[in-house]
Parts: C-alpha cells; structure tokens; sequence
C-alpha cells in the first residue's frame, strides 16, 4: 500500500510542528507539507500533491467554507479534516466539506484513527488511471 501523503495547515507553528512529530512516527503516513495559511495551501497542494489535508478551522479570516468550496473544486479526490479546539464547529466543518472533524482536545488517537479512516477510503476507491487529485496520469 502506498504511502498516504498529507499537508498539514495551521496558523501556529507549535501545533504544526506537534503534528509532525506525531505524524512522521506512523507507518503509512509522509509529510508533504505545512500551510500556515489559505494561500500557502493552494501553494502547497499545487506542488506536494497531498492525498489529505489536516486543517485548522481558524487558519486565517478567509471564510473557511469559501476555502473548503475551493479545494472540493481544485481538488476533488483530497481529504480534508478539519482541526479545531471548539468541538462545537463540528457541524459548521462538516456542512461546509470537511471528510472528517476531530477537536484539538481529543487524544491524538483520535486523530489517528481519523487518518486510517482516509487511508481506508483511499483504498476502498476503484484504481482509475489517474494521478494525484484526479488528475489524468497521460498528459
């Protein structure tokens, strides 16, 4: 099984780097990335491809549906769970897009089995011959 290749995005530098520390310890699991805020996501994803996207709710002040509506259009075969330390913007990330919500104060294993979830829906998708995001491998 490949590899399932995430960006991370989020304002702060300490939660992007604690995510990475947790993160580049799993099997099955490569960094392609950090955002710290919307246009370094569009930057990042045009360049490291990412298969999913962990994403702050409170990136920055661009209205986080407007961005999740983007990346379902740019990106159509990206997953995208939405972090946030206020539990109760679960409905709002999930009405807006996201795949997945877990609240910052959950355990990491939260996050964790979020991850494997994606890395179950990645393998649960038919082989196309497609690249990453659904773009055609051919040219």
């Amino acid at each position: 099984m490949c590899k399932t290749r995430i960006l991370i995005a989020d304002r702060r530098p300490k939660i992007r780097f604690a995510l990475r520390a947790l993160l580049k310890r799993q099997a099955g699991l490569e960094i392609v990335g950090e955002a710290r805020d919307a246009g370094d996501i569009e930057e990042q994803i045009g360049i490291a491809r990412p298969d999913a996207v962990l994403l702050d709710w409170r990136l920055d002040d661009l209205y986080m549906r407007d961005l999740l509506i983007t990346l379902r259009k740019t990106c159509p075969r990206l997953y995208v769970i939405v972090l946030s330390g206020r539990p109760e913007v679960q409905p709002a990330a999930v009405a807006a897009g996201a795949d997945l919500f877990v609240s910052k104060i959950d355990p990491p294993d939260r996050l964790l089995a979020a991850i494997g979830t994606v890395q179950r829906m990645q393998a649960a998708l038919p082989s196309l011959a497609q690249g990453p995001q659904g773009t055609d491998a051919s040219g």
